[in-house]
């Protein structure tokens, strides 16, 4: 069943083409990876579907669970079940970790989310979500919230929500969990090590898509375009 489709996706800032025509779509439960290097429009498009203020399309439609929701503002995108990790990891000062969790699950439960995120209870929940805080134990106490909301679609953009923090390794684990929660991800990276986690991929090149598939065959596909840096032209298949 699909979840969310993008159909024929333009968005233009200042005359300049960001993205151009791009169609995509996502499977409900699905980790679906976009990979593409800097300057490629990969964040812009993150920011489309989460519909952060200024970012509509152009031209194309957003549609989830059959609903086109480009019209819609960004709490009524969450309410739909659609979340984001964002760039700076969470710093309140004065709040623990506990009643920051709380705020998005029952307290009961916020051990529990804490332990997927690989971070002990125990030393965690009293703790303040300040600056005594490193940004990696405040990326994974982000990512337990994120988890607490149960969303149907979570956006996890490595190189603008800060999971860049965290290994290969943790990031194959929080990813696991999002699969156990019945979330669908998409992921946007510019690392074919982390485009493997995936079900499927996707490559994203001077704004709209150019391969689609197994995420290796498009990982080999990328590397075998040197798309290292994006040059504003887009490979021959």
């Amino acid at each position: 069943m699909t979840l969310l489709e993008l159909k024929d996706i333009t968005y233009v800032v200042k005359g300049k083409p960001i993205l151009s025509g791009l169609s995509c779509s996502i499977a409900a439960g699905e980790v679906h990876a976009l990979l593409g290097t800097n300057g490629t429009g990969k964040s812009t498009l993150a920011y489309l579907v989460m519909g952060c203020e200024g970012y509509r399309p152009t031209s194309g439609n957003l549609v989830f669970e059959g609903r086109g929701i480009n019209d819609l503002k960004i709490h009524e995108r969450a309410q739909l079940g659609i979340t984001m990790a964002w760039q700076e990891p969470v710093r309140f000062e004065g709040v623990s970790v506990r009643d920051y969790l709380a705020l998005k699950s029952r307290e009961a439960d916020t051990a529990h989310y804490l332990e997927m995120v690989g971070l002990s209870p125990d030393l965690y929940l009293t703790r303040m979500v300040d600056k005594c805080l490193s940004g990696g134990e405040r990326k994974r106490i982000e990512l337990a919230s994120v988890l607490a909301l149960h969303p149907k679609l979570a956006i996890l953009d490595e190189s603008d929500s800060g999971i860049d923090m965290l290994s290969t390794q943790d990031i194959i684990h929080v990813i696991n969990r999002f699969k156990q929660n019945s979330a669908a991800v998409l992921l946007i990276t510019h690392r074919e090590e982390i485009a493997l986690i995936a079900d499927r991929a996707s490559q994203l090149c001077r704004g709209g898509i150019v391969c689609s598939g197994s995420p290796r065959d498009v990982a080999e596909y990328y590397k075998s375009r040197k798309c290292l840096v994006c040059v504003g032209e887009v490979c021959d298949a």
